[in-house]
């Protein structure tokens, strides 16, 4: 292997899209257990590696040279081999400060928590102190040295003004936890959470809620990957490169998730969606339908409409832990709050805002069969979808004119 990133699971990593696709050379994941590890780096078989969780601490004693910065962070992520011997770095620093500055969120002079206690919580800390900030307190589930506990954390400081978290909790494939609830937290005016798969963790939603400047790991990963290449090819690549690298992963993990009312027209768009990105499409009630095995409107019959709900809800629970996908959403799927959760995760919800007036009421459709039924379900839910969406367009048009709207406002997203 010339270059590649060990860890002990890596089935979430997009570090090889990233550096693929900059340097168009092959790059390997390489997943090691702890008692693989020390035969790995003795054998020193590779040009040049990064490292993740949970080793870039592990990974030190094995090392000839450890940078000044890695040392006094206490971590290593790139390792370079020169002639047989091995130099550490950490580039999570560079990926990190890169984050927040893109981001816009302001350290100096606040109170930070950091959460955990890994090797990214030490790059954090030396991160908010280059970055002037007054008080720093990381913050562990146990006792440990330089930590506070999550009960002292709510006692002592619920001031905290920036969050920062360097846990697993709400990371693939057990999203929909966070490590804190920021109700407890009402000073707070920033939320960084390195975990970017999924792209936008359920703290970060949380705190977007609640109108707080936030931001998830997937910038911080393609700056800390790009300065990983500086010591790889002893070179130095401008800031456009980690910018070109973010939007292109951006484009190809975020989902397009479609919402409207009955209709709208969301899947005959999703489709033409789908081939003018080359994406997978998804049609939410499709897939309800093969669930249950039979129609949607015979179920809802059968069985009532909150139980078609719950069926729903975990088909689109499923449906948003994919990536790269045109979704087209069932007309009610907005209603649960747990599903715009889920599919904002790794989504960006376009609303097709089509006027009652151009809206259809259907036989097949039990919920909106009528004229007067439809109107009474676009009054409670047009509000609903303007609250959820991302992008709202004009829905009014043929399906390719909607569908060129909708890629003229992708074109001038800037969700984070």
């Amino acid at each position: 292997m010339r270059y590649g990133l060990i860890g002990e699971h890596l089935g979430h990593s997009f570090s090889r899209e990233i550096h693929e696709g900059i340097t168009g050379e092959p790059y390997d994941l390489v997943e090691l257990t702890p008692a693989e590890l020390p035969s790995f780096m003795t054998k020193r078989d590779f040009a040049a590696i990064n490292v993740t969780i949970p080793y870039k601490t592990a990974v030190m004693p094995f090392l000839d040279e450890i940078s000044e910065a890695a040392q006094k962070i206490g971590a290593v992520n790139t390792i370079v081999n020169k002639n047989g011997k091995l130099y550490g770095y950490n580039t999570d620093f560079a990926g990190m400060r890169a984050l927040i500055e893109y981001a816009e969120i302001s350290i100096k002079s606040k109170k930070v928590l950091i959460l955990g206690t890994g090797g990214t919580s030490k790059t954090a800390k030396a991160v908010m102190q280059s970055l002037g900030a007054a008080e720093i307190y990381r913050v562990s589930r146990s006792v440990h040295e330089d930590t506070i506990t999550y009960e002292q954390a709510l006692e002592c400081h619920s001031d905290a003004q920036i969050i920062v978290n360097t846990t697993p909790v709400g990371m693939y494939p057990n999203e929909g936890r966070t490590p804190i609830d920021l109700a407890d937290f009402p000073n707070v005016d920033g939320v960084v959470d390195a975990i970017y798969h999924p792209l936008r963790t359920d703290l970060v939603l949380q705190a977007r809620r609640r109108g707080i400047r936030a931001v998830g790991g997937l910038y911080m990963l393609c700056a800390q990957a790009v300065e990983a290449l500086n010591f790889f090819r002893d070179k130095t690549f401008d800031g456009s490169v980690t910018e070109d690298a973010y939007h292109k992963l951006k484009k190809q993990k975020e989902n397009i998730v479609l919402i409207g009312m009955p209709t709208s027209g969301k899947s005959t768009i999703g489709r033409l969606l789908a081939d003018a990105f080359k994406m997978n499409f998804v049609d939410s009630d499709e897939a309800i339908t093969e669930t249950i095995g039979r129609p949607i409107p015979g179920f809802i019959e059968e069985k009532g409409e909150k139980v078609f709900r719950a069926v729903e809800s975990d088909v689109i629970t499923e449906i948003a832990q994919k990536d790269g996908c045109i979704v087209a959403t069932g007309g009610g799927a907005v209603l649960d709050e747990k599903n715009v959760l889920a599919l904002k995760r790794n989504g960006v919800l376009v609303f097709l805002d089509r006027s009652l007036e151009k809206l259809a009421a259907l036989p097949d459709r039990p919920l909106s069969s009528d004229p007067e039924r439809l109107r009474r379900f676009y009054d409670v839910r047009h509000p609903i979808y303007r609250q959820s969406a991302d992008i709202a367009v004009d829905g009014d048009g043929t399906p390719e004119q909607v569908a060129q709207l909708v890629l003229k406002a992708l074109e001038k997203d800037t969700t984070l």
